[in-house]
């Protein structure tokens, strides 16, 4: 946001601050003015309307720095057009003024502001919880996506197939505020019911995304099957079944030859025995 006055010649011509940086970097922020004419005065920072650091030509020496929590300037590397600050931590993040003004009487001043947010990334990528390894269609998926802590929180996002998933099947959760960093972790829910669409030659991939700005991307994807009903046991089973009388019905076989040559050894004995005269004298055990 530039603040200049139309009547000043006075201008200002660019604020770069780093609208995202990792955390324990170093950060520059740039301040470049046009004075037409006019003696510069000073030039002040400002980072949520403290004053942390100024450059008034006259002064020796120029710089000044102040305390403030989260700022640690580097007076060697910093001047009226830009302010080094080392070792940013999460307390760095906020918004800062580069505030330029004019020698007297005018003191003419002009300023812009910018938001510096400082990252700190998850240690791990996102995780999925709730899965299953098959689905049937008619089955509903339940799942979840849970980013590791980070500051600030990740954005979560989930895609079916490589395709960004229906909004309808999105569950949204608060942030869970983790440690005394405050870093954040974040969860969103996917669920749908399973159709047959869902599936790609028999395979569904569910993949969670995680990004925070363009200086952290990291995903997991899971890979479930369709849980077809299988046909080769049942016919397994029907055959085994199938075998059983076969084998009984041979086993009935062998009993009734085994009794069948028994009884006829009985008959021709006892012709032999009353051809013989000796059938009185048969007594059966």
């Amino acid at each position: 946001m530039v603040n200049n006055d139309i009547t000043n010649s006075l201008t200002m011509t660019e604020v770069k601050i780093p609208n995202h940086i990792m955390r324990f970097k170093s950060a520059i922020l740039g301040c470049r003015y046009n004075l037409d004419g006019e003696s510069l005065y000073s030039v002040k920072w400002y980072k949520d309307g403290h004053e942390f650091y100024r450059y008034v030509p006259r002064n020796k020496p120029p710089g000044q720095a102040f305390p403030l929590p989260g700022i640690n300037v580097d007076l060697r590397n910093s001047s009226d057009t830009q302010v080094m600050l080392r070792r940013v931590t999460l307390q760095s993040t906020g918004v800062y003024k580069c505030e330029v003004s004019g020698e007297a009487p005018a003191f003419n001043t002009v300023s812009e502001s910018e938001t510096m947010t400082v990252v700190m990334t998850p240690q791990r990528g996102p995780r999925i919880t709730g899965g299953q390894s098959r689905y049937q269609i008619g089955d509903v998926v339940r799942v979840n996506c849970t980013s590791y802590p980070s500051k600030p929180v990740c954005h979560l996002s989930w895609l079916i197939n490589g395709e960004p998933s229906n909004r309808s099947y999105l569950k949204y959760y608060d942030n869970i505020v983790y440690g005394r960093e405050g870093l954040e972790v974040a969860i969103l829910g996917l669920e749908f019911r399973v159709r047959g669409y869902h599936f790609k030659n028999g395979d569904m991939k569910l993949k969670c995304v995680a990004k925070i700005s363009s200086l952290y991307f990291q995903s997991r994807e899971e890979s479930v099957e369709s849980d077809r009903p299988q046909r080769a046991p049942a016919l397994e089973s029907r055959e085994t079944v199938a075998a059983k009388p076969r084998a009984q019905g041979s086993s009935n076989g062998g009993n009734l030859l085994q009794t069948s040559n028994y009884q006829l050894l009985i008959i021709i004995c006892l012709m032999y025995m009353t051809s013989s005269g000796k059938f009185l004298m048969y007594i059966p055990r």
